[in-house]
C-alpha cells in the first residue's frame, strides 16, 4: 500500500500539497512515483510563470513512461527543486521530502482546501484500486 501523509493535501491526479502561509509545496506521491518506475528526468517550470489550477507544470520521465505534472493550485512558481535536474531518483527515494517540484504563492489559499485529506486519498486509492 501506498505512504500516505496524514499532514497533506491530495488531488486525484496524485499530486501532494504542504502548505505554509500562502506558500504551497508541490511534488508527487508515493503512489504516483512507485507506479513511473524508475525516475531518469524531471522537467520543471521557472520561476516567475503564472500557473491555473489543475494545469500541466511540467513532467516526470522514467523508465516505463513520460507523465504530465498537474498543478492542484493556482498562483506564481515561487521556487523551483534545481536538485531534482541532478538527482531525479530523489522523486522515487524520498517523495514526499527531498523530492518537493514547485513551490506556489496561492492566489486562491481555499484551493488546498477543495483537495482531499489523507483518508479521502487513501478511500480514492482503493476504490481505483
Amino acid at each position: 500500500m501506498a505512504n500516505i501523509q496524514e499532514n497533506l493535501h491530495y488531488s486525484k491526479d496524485h499530486e501532494w500539497v504542504s502548505v505554509e502561509g500562502d506558500v504551497a509545496t508541490v511534488g508527487i506521491t508515493d503512489y504516483a512515483q512507485h507506479a513511473l518506475g524508475d525516475v531518469v528526468f524531471v522537467e520543471l517550470p521557472k520561476v516567475g510563470d503564472t500557473l491555473e489550477s489543475h494545469e500541466a507544470f511540467g513532467s516526470v520521465e522514467s523508465v516505463k513512461a513520460v507523465s504530465e505534472i498537474f498543478t492542484p493550485i493556482a498562483g506564481e512558481v515561487i521556487e523551483v527543486n534545481e536538485g531534482l535536474n541532478d538527482a531525479p531518483e530523489t522523486v522515487n527515494n524520498d517523495p514526499y521530502g527531498g523530492a518537493w517540484m514547485i513551490k506556489i504563492k496561492m492566489k486562491n489559499s481555499g484551493d488546498a482546501d477543495a483537495m482531499l485529506n489523507a483518508a479521502e486519498y487513501e478511500e480514492y486509492l482503493n476504490a481505483d484500486a
